[in-house]
């Protein structure tokens, strides 16, 4: 896999900006989120489950001292699991939490290989919304493969029990 680097954007030969992106596998689809976002790609660890979460609420699990919640972008997206495999990672990216603050979500995905750069303008619009994955964005052509965008800048207010939506704690008030 090609080192991620910090910079997600450069400039290109056709004077277009070209973006750094994370390509991966959901099933047998291809999907990607831009390298500036991403923290860092961890091997699967075993996680925490939380009852009474939805299924595509992974668990918990502790990266550095932080608390990071994982989603299985598998079962959110096509309602099954990732499937384990060697290549099956978790992406950690930052997200705005609560207060402007930083936080972080782990993705777990299938395939998590490689990076290609790409012009911003090079994706597409399919023509298609969902109101459900509005997450979900345009599509770029690579090797006869289609590729879509997932815009992690939306991903996590789709997902109602992340952090920014929690309260300052969740330990109960002193008597």
């Amino acid at each position: 896999m090609h080192e991620i680097q910090a910079a997600g954007l450069t400039q290109g030969v056709n004077n277009a900006e070209e973006m750094l992106i994370l390509l991966f596998y959901i099933g047998e689809a291809v999907y990607t989120v831009k390298c500036e976002k991403v923290r860092e790609i961890a091997p699967m660890v075993t996680l925490k489950p939380v009852p009474h979460t939805p299924d595509f609420f992974a668990g918990f699990f502790n990266y550095r001292g932080t608390v990071v919640p994982v989603i299985d972008l598998c079962r959110l997206i096509q309602g099954c699991p990732c499937r384990m495999r060697l290549s099956t990672r978790i992406i950690l990216v930052d997200y705005s939490g609560k207060g402007d603050r930083s936080d972080i979500i782990g993705l777990i995905a299938e395939r998590v290989t490689e990076t290609v750069r790409k012009p911003e303008d090079a994706f597409v619009f399919s023509g298609i919304r969902s109101a459900d994955a509005p997450y979900l964005g345009g599509i770029v052509m690579e090797q006869k493969k289609m590729i879509q965008y997932i815009d992690l800048d939306l991903l996590p207010n789709c997902i109602a029990f992340l952090p920014k939506d929690a309260p300052e704690s969740d330990l109960p008030p002193e008597p």
